[in-house]
């Protein structure tokens, strides 16, 4: 399923939040991405529609299984970008611009083959 950037980007953010900080609500989101209060809970309703997200009665923002997976899918690319450009001597701000914008477009086979040819493993960066 193709969520689209945006979704993705709120996916991934709740990610780096959650490890961060443990929990997570709308409101940190909003606060992370610089968007407002509504916008983020126009995009944590869709998610949640598209099964992607739950809300505890804390407002807490939990990932549901698929969730977890799509956003470690779209944190793994970010962060295999970002090094793999910095480590061509691509100016940091630069190469975390271009991470998030590949890691949307790639697909499974072609980034699964440019992971096998390099030395870059998936690890994350430290967030």
């Amino acid at each position: 399923m193709t969520l689209g950037k945006s979704l993705e980007d709120y996916l991934e953010t709740i990610l780096i939040l959650k490890i961060k900080k443990g929990m997570v609500r709308s409101i940190d989101v909003a606060d992370y991405m610089g968007f407002s209060k509504p916008r983020v809970s126009h995009a944590v309703k869709q998610l949640k529609t598209q099964g992607f997200l739950l809300m505890d009665n804390n407002g807490q923002l939990l990932l549901t299984d698929s969730g977890q997976a799509m956003a470690e899918k779209i944190y793994e690319r970010h962060c295999f970008f970002t090094k793999y450009f910095t480590e061509m001597g691509v100016d940091p701000k630069l190469a975390e611009s271009d991470a998030c914008k590949l890691e949307h477009v790639i697909s499974d086979e072609s980034f699964q083959k440019l992971k096998e040819s390099t030395r870059i493993g998936s690890e994350k960066e430290e967030v």
